[in-house]
């Protein structure tokens, strides 16, 4: 009984750890919505090309520059903030149709 209480008090302070550490790097690459577009469009030339609605209301959006190729994926949270999810080079629009399937009926 010991022993299984003293791995859950050491998963339940893991726990907590991963979680502060997470929300300390958040705030590095989170800021209000407005300001994140304006430093992506002013730095980087990167507009808005897609959007989708998640979870909870979480918006998630990938802005891209068709003259450079950098492209940004962003989510924001029902109270603006956005934070950076994952960024890169050589972004490509394309407008791809769904494959068709043959139906079992």
């Amino acid at each position: 009984m010991l022993k299984t209480t003293t791995l859950l008090i050491a998963g339940a302070g893991l726990l907590l750890s991963t979680q502060v550490a997470g929300a300390q790097n958040a705030g590095r690459n989170c800021a209000p919505r407005d300001v994140v577009v304006k430093r992506l469009s002013e730095k980087y030339g990167e507009s808005r090309q897609s959007i989708g609605i998640g979870q909870q209301g979480v918006v998630m959006e990938t802005f891209a520059s068709s003259d450079t190729g950098t492209w940004t994926i962003t989510v924001t949270t029902p109270t603006g903030l956005t934070c950076l999810v994952a960024s890169g080079q050589s972004y490509e629009k394309l407008a791809e149709v769904a494959p068709a399937f043959e139906s079992d009926a």
